[in-house]
């Protein structure tokens, strides 16, 4: 019978990890890193911290729009899973330094900085277009189908729009 060497995945193991070799260039996550770290503007979120001489020092704003962003790309928008892919997956790890934030944070930056976040992306598309990243003859933000539960009678061609508007009254 030939012999291998015993192995055990219950073993835990330290393994020095530097994030930022985590983060390969031309990949999304480095795109991220890049615009967030160097081009965007995040003043907007400075003024809402109110812990400048007292108080717990907060995550850095910068940090959690890299994994909340990242995350969003991947189809993730729970906040504890976001907290879980913080401590769990190494490219989280690394755009977020090995800061693991709570999920009620994440969830609380995220609805406490909407309007700010919807300014980030006028930002994004400024920077794609002085990179020469944008066409000039359409601009799609995203492609994808959702599903909806909206009724089809309600999704009429543009010529029977006036004759609903005319039978249910005008909408003000």
């Amino acid at each position: 019978m030939p012999r291998f060497i015993p192995y055990n995945y219950q073993q835990d193991a330290m393994v020095v990890i530097n994030f930022e070799d985590q983060i390969l260039q031309g990949t999304f996550e480095h795109a991220l890193h890049f615009l967030i770290e160097q081009k965007l503007d995040l003043s907007a979120f400075h003024a809402a911290y109110k812990n400048t001489y007292e108080g717990r020092p907060a995550i850095d704003p910068a940090i959690l729009l890299k994994i909340i962003l990242f995350a969003y790309s991947k189809g993730i928008t729970s906040s504890r899973h976001i907290q879980w892919c913080c401590q769990s997956n190494i490219i989280f790890k690394a755009l977020s330094c090995d800061t693991s934030p709570d999920f009620t944070t994440i969830a609380a930056f995220v609805s406490g900085h909407s309007a700010a976040i919807g300014d980030l992306f006028e930002q994004i598309v400024l920077i794609c277009h002085q990179e020469g990243l944008i066409g000039h003859d359409l601009i799609a933000i995203d492609g994808c189908k959702l599903p909806s539960n909206a009724a089809k009678e309600w999704s009429p061609e543009f010529d029977s729009c006036e004759l609903k508007m005319a039978v249910f009254g005008s909408i003000s």
